[in-house]
């Protein structure tokens, strides 16, 4: 890893979001390419409610962009812009930055994401 002994330092969640209880707050909120598989309406608001909830300074998020693939591994996915991140957390919220980039996978396809960055109001 590239955070050596500074890995110990992060409370490392791996888990099914749609189950997710936390017991506790954090301060930073990190989801690189998860909330794109939430499609249905249900399951994005309770994602959404947990961000509110449980994220006490910064959300960071990293989600197909709507110039990005319609499926990943045979799933179906949602696309999303940084102005549509911003309307979903903006109750507690403020979007700081966002931009799009391409992240060339494994298998040489591009995808093309939607970087944001949100500090708690």
């Amino acid at each position: 890893m590239r955070l050596g002994k500074n890995a110990s330092k992060i409370k490392w969640i791996v888990c099914d979001i749609n189950t997710f209880s936390p017991t506790r707050t954090y301060d930073i909120w990190h989801d690189r390419a998860a909330f794109h598989f939430l499609t249905q309406p249900k399951d994005i608001e309770r994602y959404i409610t947990l961000i509110n909830s449980y994220v006490s300074s910064f959300f960071i998020i990293g989600t197909f962009s709507k110039n990005g693939p319609l499926k990943c591994s045979g799933l179906d996915i949602k696309q999303y812009t940084g102005q549509d991140l911003e309307e979903l957390v903006i109750k507690n919220f403020n979007l700081v930055e966002y931009m799009n980039e391409d992240h060339i996978t494994p298998f040489e396809t591009v995808q093309n994401f939607t970087f944001a960055f949100f500090c708690r109001n």
